[in-house]
C-alpha cells in the first residue's frame, strides 16, 4: 500500500489537503525518515504519525427526497440477485470526502434492511450502466463474470478533434503512481504500468469532434480517458488529463460534464448471456444535436 493511502485510512476524519501536507512537512516519518506520498510501504516498516485533531464525524442522516426519487427512477432492471442503473450524472457511486451520499447509500435509505453492494465504479461525472448486488453470494458471482474475458464494457465518449486513427486498439500500460499538484494521476507507463486494453471506434464524425464507441478490456482507472488523450484526442470536458482551454471551450458550448457514458454492459451470469444497455443522457444528447456533421 502506498503510504498516502495508508494514512488516508487511518485519519478518516482529517481533510485530504492535510494529510498530504503532514506528510510533505515531514512531520510523518517512515523508518525514521522522511518519505514521499508514493512511497510503497512493506510489513516490517516503522511509522511515526504526529498527533492530528480528527473532526467528528456527523450521522449521515435522509438523502433529500428529489435524490431518492433521482436513483428510483435511474433502476432500469431488478432480479433478485441485482439491480442495474443508468447512473446519473454528477451522481457519486458511494459517498466521500465533501460528499454525504453516494448512489449506495441513497439506495440503502431507500430498501432499509436489504443487502445492497456496487459490482464495480463509475466515476461520478460518467453516466450509465451501474450494477448492484443483492446479496453476497451474488456480489461474488457478478463480480466473477465481470471480470471474466468474456464480459463486455462498452462506452460512449466524445473526443477532441477529428479522430485520425481508424478503428484502433490501444495497448498502453497505466500506473496509478504519480502525484500532480497534489493530485493522483494515472499515465501510461511502458515499464511499470498495468496491462491496459482499449478498442477506439469512431462512430460520427463532427467538424471538431467524434463520437467514439470504446469497449475497454481491462478495467483501470480513468483508462478511457488516459487512452484517449494518448492517442492526442481528450473525452471533452477531462480537465484532468485534456488542456484547460479545451474544457473551457466546451464548457462554453454547453457541456457541463466530461462526454463519457456507459452505454452497454455484457456478462455471462447463472449460465446466461445478460446484456444491459443505458440510453445516452439528455444533456449529452443535446451537445451531440447542436454539432455540424464533417464534410
Amino acid at each position: 500500500m502506498r503510504l498516502d493511502n495508508f494514512l488516508l485510512r487511518t485519519f478518516r476524519d482529517v481533510p485530504k489537503s492535510r494529510v498530504y501536507r503532514i506528510i510533505r512537512s515531514g512531520e510523518v516519518r517512515l523508518n525514521r525518515g522522511r518519505a514521499k506520498p508514493g512511497t510503497r510501504l512493506t510489513e516490517a516498516d516503522e511509522i511515526r504519525l504526529p498527533p492530528v485533531r480528527q473532526r467528528d464525524r456527523p450521522g449521515p442522516g435522509r438523502p433529500p427526497d428529489a435524490l431518492l426519487k433521482r436513483v428510483e427512477r435511474a433502476l432500469i432492471a431488478e432480479t433478485d440477485d441485482y439491480l442495474v442503473f443508468n447512473k446519473p450524472p454528477g451522481l457519486a457511486v458511494h459517498a466521500g470526502t465533501g460528499l454525504r451520499f453516494g448512489l449506495i447509500e441513497v439506495l440503502r435509505a431507500l430498501r432499509p434492511g436489504e443487502f445492497v453492494e456496487l459490482v464495480h465504479r463509475l466515476d461520478r461525472q460518467t453516466s450509465g450502466c451501474l450494477l448492484v448486488a443483492r446479496s453476497r453470494a451474488a456480489l461474488d458471482g457478478l463480480r466473477a463474470a465481470l471480470n471474466d474475458v468474456s464480459s463486455s464494457k462498452r462506452y460512449l465518449a466524445l473526443v477532441d478533434g477529428r479522430w485520425r486513427h481508424g478503428a484502433v486498439e490501444v495497448d498502453a500500460p497505466l500506473s496509478r503512481d504519480n502525484e500532480r499538484s497534489g493530485e493522483r494521476m494515472v499515465e501510461v507507463d511502458p515499464r511499470s504500468g498495468r496491462t491496459s486494453l482499449s478498442w477506439f471506434e469512431p462512430k460520427t464524425a463532427f467538424t471538431d469532434a467524434t463520437l467514439m464507441s470504446v469497449a475497454i478490456r481491462t478495467g483501470r482507472t480513468h483508462q478511457i480517458r488516459v487512452h484517449a488523450a494518448y492517442k492526442g484526442h481528450p473525452v471533452v470536458g477531462d480537465d484532468k488529463y485534456g488542456a484547460n482551454t479545451v474544457a473551457t471551450r466546451w464548457r462554453e458550448r454547453g457541456l457541463r460534464r466530461m462526454f463519457l457514458h456507459a452505454a452497454e454492459l455484457q456478462i455471462d451470469y447463472d449460465g446466461c448471456r445478460l446484456v444491459f444497455e443505458a440510453d445516452l443522457p439528455a444533456d449529452l444528447q443535446r451537445v451531440l444535436e447542436r454539432l455540424d456533421a464533417a464534410e
